[in-house]
Order: structure tokens, then C-alpha cells, then sequence
């Protein structure tokens, strides 16, 4: 299944009433909104957790690069 036809699950959810107002003014689907707030910033709490549980080995391949070069400098043409 894809991210957009898994289960979708019911959730209790506490709204400021004034945007909830606007919001049902504005025709706005609180549904898909939250969904899509929420799968970024499950993407940006992920990425931030990969790069602090990374940031050795990206610090020691940086630096390896920087004393020694990438594999292909000799073979660039650019």
C-alpha cells in the first residue's frame, strides 16, 4: 500500500475554537492539513535523528575527503 491508502485511524484532537472557526470557514479539511503537517515533520524529526545517530562517520568520511580526496578526482573531466 501506499503512504496515501494505508488505514486511516480516528484521533481525539484539541483545536484553538477561533481556528477551528476559520478554518471551517475557509473550507479548509482539517484531515488532510494535519496529514500533510505531520508527515513533514515526521520527515525533519527523522532526518535530524539519522544525522545526530550519523554525524561520526559523516565527521570521519568529511575529513578523509578532505585530506585525501573522492575516489575519482584523477578521472574528472570538470
Amino acid at each position: 500500500m501506499r503512504a496515501n491508502q494505508t488505514l486511516k485511524k480516528p484521533a481525539n484532537l484539541s483545536i484553538r475554537a477561533d481556528l477551528l472557526s476559520q478554518a471551517k470557514e475557509l473550507d479548509i479539511n482539517l484531515s488532510a492539513t494535519l496529514e500533510q503537517a505531520l508527515a513533514e515533520a515526521v520527515r525533519q524529526k527523522q532526518r535530524q535523528r539519522w544525522l545526530a545517530e550519523n554525524k561520526a562517520a559523516i565527521e570521519a568520511y568529511n575529513a578523509h575527503v578532505e585530506t585525501h580526496g573522492v575516489f575519482s578526482d584523477g578521472l574528472r573531466g570538470f
